[in-house]
């Protein structure tokens, strides 16, 4: 997430103070990603630094206000048109705890699984509720209509996204069995091999030494043919 875009897209609509800010971005967003004050003037500072930002005065109440400047105006536009990177995707919590618990001593990743599609779909009936009421705001209409939009939006993705997740929690738990499955099966198969192989050992530990051993083709043409054989 990029605060200080989003603090710049704020801006960009007139000066402000940090803690007007933060509300703002806050309220745009649904506080899905919380803000602090201090968060918020650091990143002010930081934008002040690069030329994207200048104080610009006071408000009637004594609040230091902040406007964008050209700068900061062409860096928005660059963060709007430049779609975003996935070539180094951001660390997933979920991915490196199931990463992580693939042959984990005392860890069953089938319990992994199951506790975390259980909180997955809790999230997922959370957002579609949130999101009624968001679609009641904005067919409402209001003063606030455009937070309401852009709060619609992104209790969308959050749904897409948990619907994704719950599907592939469900492709893991089937990868799991599919694997498991596979590993009982060559296990099987190697004990079926082991009493054949303790026989010819224990045959060729009852050969003579220096008794000749028939080879198998030698041994099919000595064995007289079967009854009914062709």
């Amino acid at each position: 997430m990029s605060i200080r875009h989003g603090l710049l897209a704020l801006l960009e609509r007139g000066p402000r103070y940090g803690s007007q800010l933060r509300t703002e971005f806050e309220s745009r967003t649904g506080s899905t990603w919380p803000l602090n004050v201090g968060q918020v003037y650091t990143t002010l500072s930081r934008l002040e630094r690069d030329g994207m930002v200048a104080q610009g005065g006071e408000d009637a109440a004594g609040h230091a206000l902040y406007a964008i400047t050209d700068s900061g105006r062409t860096e928005l536009r660059t963060w709007f048109e430049k779609p975003v990177d996935r070539t180094s995707p951001a660390r997933d919590e979920l991915a490196i705890k199931l990463a992580m618990a693939v042959g984990a001593p005392s860890v069953d990743i089938r319990d992994v699984i199951q506790s975390q599609r259980r909180h997955t779909v809790k999230a997922m009936q959370d957002y579609t509720r949130l999101k009624a009421q968001a679609l009641v705001a904005v067919e409402s209409g209001g003063a606030r209509e455009r937070d309401d939009v852009a709060w619609l939006l992104v209790l969308e993705q959050l749904i897409f996204q948990t619907e994704a997740e719950a599907r592939w929690l469900d492709h893991c738990e089937s990868r799991l069995i599919r694997l498991s499955a596979t590993a009982t099966a060559a296990d099987s198969g190697s004990g079926a091999d082991a009493p054949t192989a303790a026989a010819g050992s224990r045959a060729e530990a009852a050969t003579p030494a220096g008794a000749p051993r028939a080879t198998a083709r030698q041994g099919a043409e000595a064995s007289p043919p079967v009854a009914g054989g062709r």
